[in-house]
């Protein structure tokens, strides 16, 4: 979604860093473009002066001026402005104890998302061990409560729902009673939109909140309606008193104004994003982390969280372990193409990696060489995936045959897996080398070793997929371990990517 902003700001900076001293002029003139950058990403106009009469002031103070190094001194004030600008924190759910019952209610326009917000909501709060309940409140749009019922089955979450109800305010009331005779501690209400405001919607809500007494009044908004989703919460807040918003298909490409001008207008915060159509594609908002892909640093401790949560530990410590013994195979290369895919969509990866938005620059992400590789491996025997050393010319004619490629593709493939192995047991093997890869990566000279990612995947093409990104060789034993704590984050257990 940002990634027009995080160009523009990539070139500014770079036209600013590395300089032994910094004037006034030079700050004025990448101010002056940073305000163009937020302007053309629809950031609202109010919140725009007010960013660069602050960066201004705050820039061409001594602190920058005679600074040691007063070009990164310059990236930390507009970093800074930008967390401000986002909300400075994240903001949690203010639910009651597990032992009374907490209302969520959650409004928005028709075509905003609130249905499938709803449950990616609910299978959060699941999986954070709260019972919930969706409730179908919205009546008015057709298939709506079929929708809610379906998604709910989906992630094993109840559905409350009365058949040819009228009254949205009697369901939400007996929702509750039903919820509180079966032990559910969290309610969500799915209310009913309308393509644009109206008082009859407005009405209907101020009733559901009366009777349902909700803990949370969450907005659940289209960021791809920029400045006008501002315009949206201002006048739900004004007669409903929002507790925090929802911004929807943040992984779209829309320009990020909503984002950056949202709690500066509104002052209510930004509470989730919805980055995927997927269940799991719903992530808590974090303004550091999103000022820091704005900016173009990656968002190590997110990457880290998605590793977590997705790559089997116990798989990622053999995996580790049979690298140093040099043990690793093609079908090994396999498994961790599949492990790689369960961390969702790879341009949002690559958004996480330090240095990633620089190198993509101008460049279409293709993932179909990973796809290749895959189709590639898969047309292998076992015998073959075990030892690649067996596969002969007449072999390798037969795999490009079947996997619907060239013998110079299998070619490729096997010298990319010779190369990936052999910098895995250097890596594996030599802490002097991992220290210098992440001094690399944190120096901002590319991305070295994306080729490999030792304990998560070999990941071969890394570099033709950013279209030969200067320094995409090969991330071979990166430690995100140490990594994410540099960034104010840790990964348990030691986990080495």
């Amino acid at each position: 979604m940002l990634e027009k902003l995080t160009n523009a700001f990539t070139d500014i900076f770079r036209s600013i860093s590395g300089k032994s001293s910094i004037t006034e002029k030079n700050i004025e003139d990448a101010v002056e473009q940073i305000k163009m950058a937020l302007l053309e990403a629809d950031v609202n106009l109010r919140v725009v002066r007010r960013f660069v009469n602050g960066a201004i002031e705050e820039a061409k103070g001594e602190k920058v001026l005679r600074a040691v190094d007063p070009g990164q001194q310059f990236v930390k004030i507009i970093y800074d402005r930008i967390v401000a600008m986002l909300g400075d924190t994240k903001q949690d759910l203010k639910l009651k104890g597990p032992d009374t019952q907490s209302v969520i209610l959650m409004l928005g326009l028709q075509g905003a998302g609130k249905t499938t917000a709803s449950h990616k909501l609910a299978a959060r709060l699941k999986k954070d061990g709260r019972r919930p309940l969706l409730v179908a409140c919205d009546l008015i749009r057709p298939a709506a409560v079929e929708q809610l019922c379906v998604l709910g089955q989906k992630i094993d979450v109840p559905v409350y729902k009365e058949d040819g109800a009228k009254d949205a305010v009697k369901v939400a009331q007996n929702a509750i009673d039903h919820a509180k005779k079966n032990g559910l501690d969290t309610i969500i209400l799915d209310t009913a939109g309308r393509l644009q405001i109206d008082q009859a919607m407005m009405e209907e809500l101020v009733q559901i909140k009366k009777a349902a007494a909700p803990v949370e009044t969450i907005l659940v908004a289209d960021a791809m309606t920029g400045q006008n989703a501002v315009d949206i919460a201002k006048s739900f807040d004004e007669q409903l008193g929002l507790t925090g918003v929802v911004l929807t298909k943040f992984d779209s490409d829309a320009r990020g104004g909503a984002a950056l001008s949202l709690k500066s207008i509104t002052q209510k915060p930004i509470l989730f994003i919805g980055t995927g159509e997927k269940t799991e594609d719903f992530e808590v908002f974090h303004p550091e982390r999103i000022a820091s892909r704005i900016l173009g640093m990656g968002d190590v401790v997110s990457l880290v969280e998605k590793a977590q949560e997705k790559v089997d530990m116990e798989q990622a410590a053999a995996m580790q372990k049979k690298m140093a013994r040099n043990e690793f195979t093609l079908d090994d290369m396999l498994a961790q193409f599949q492990q790689v895919k369960k961390m969702g969509n790879m341009q949002s990866l690559l958004e996480m990696i330090p240095g990633a938005a620089a190198a993509m620059q101008g460049r279409d992400l293709d993932t179909s060489g990973m796809k290749r590789q895959e189709a590639i491996i898969q047309s292998m025997t076992k015998k073959e995936r075990a030892n690649h050393l067996i596969i002969g010319p007449s072999r390798r004619k037969r795999i490009a045959k079947g996997s619907g490629t060239s013998v110079a593709e299998v070619n490729k493939l096997i010298k990319q897996f010779e190369k990936t192995k052999l910098t895995m047991k250097k890596v594996s093997r030599n802490k002097g080398l991992q220290a210098q890869l992440m001094g690399q990566m944190m120096g901002g000279g590319g991305m070295p070793g994306m080729g490999g990612m030792p304990g998560m995947g070999g990941m071969p093409g890394m570099g033709g997929m950013l279209g030969g990104a200067p320094g995409a060789g090969g991330l071979g034993g990166m430690d995100l371990n140490a990594l994410a704590k540099k960034f104010g984050g840790g990964l348990p257990g030691g986990f080495k990517f």
